[in-house]
């Protein structure tokens, strides 16, 4: 399955909320805020939602959350199986825990589909070392830097003042002037903010 390149404010629409696909553009240009009605033409139907449509949109939700493909949905959620503890909690730690969604909460990139693209383009390092893999887990302790190199680009001196005006999780800790994210700790249930029924999305999987 192909990455999807349509107009994102699409996807909002569909599953009915804002997913804060288009970073800035969704606090001050945001469609689905004028239009949130499903997309397509019998959008007014009325019909009764099955118990795997429910699963299906909140597995779909969390997928386009996170900007991952079904293929790394499924193994990231073989990979909470196998982890200690509630399997939907663990999904969520998993992905909150990803490379390219630690640079996004940290204020670096206005979208996680930004953050993936300067990961993939070789601004990000890791304790010290160059990660082009926008999917590597970061683990507690480990350091996030953007690459010396990189810093004077136009692009990261425009997104200092953003990441100084962001809030973060309480499971880093960022110092936008260095240009550095530490995960302090391991990301718990109770610290992610993201609104995602991870109960229906294991039920989903279990099927």
């Amino acid at each position: 399955m192909a990455r999807y390149n349509g107009p994102v404010c699409r996807l909002c629409r569909r599953e009915g909320m804002k997913l804060y696909l288009k970073g800035e553009k969704c606090i001050t240009k945001c469609t689905f805020e004028r239009r949130p009605s499903p997309p397509g033409m019998h959008q007014q139907r009325r019909r009764k939602v099955s118990d795997f449509a429910l699963q299906l949109r909140e597995k779909q939700k969390a997928r386009r959350m996170y900007g991952v493909l079904e293929r790394q949905m499924r193994g990231t959620f073989d990979e909470a199986q196998e982890t200690k503890g509630a399997t939907g909690d663990q999904l969520l730690v998993l992905l909150e825990s990803r490379l390219d969604n630690v640079v996004y909460r940290s204020g670096f990139a206005k979208s996680r589909a930004q953050a993936r693209q300067l990961v993939g383009h070789g601004h990000i390092e890791v304790n010290g070392r160059v990660a082009t893999i926008p999917s590597r887990t970061v683990r507690a302790g480990e350091l996030v830097t953007v690459h010396e190199a990189s810093r004077s680009l136009q692009y990261f001196k425009d997104a200092l003042a953003w990441a100084k005006t962001q809030p973060r999780p309480g499971w880093l800790e960022v110092d936008p002037d260095s240009y550095t994210t530490r995960m302090v700790t391991t990301p718990t249930r109770d610290q992610i903010e993201t609104q995602v029924d991870t109960q229906l999305i294991v039920e989903h999987y279990s099927r």
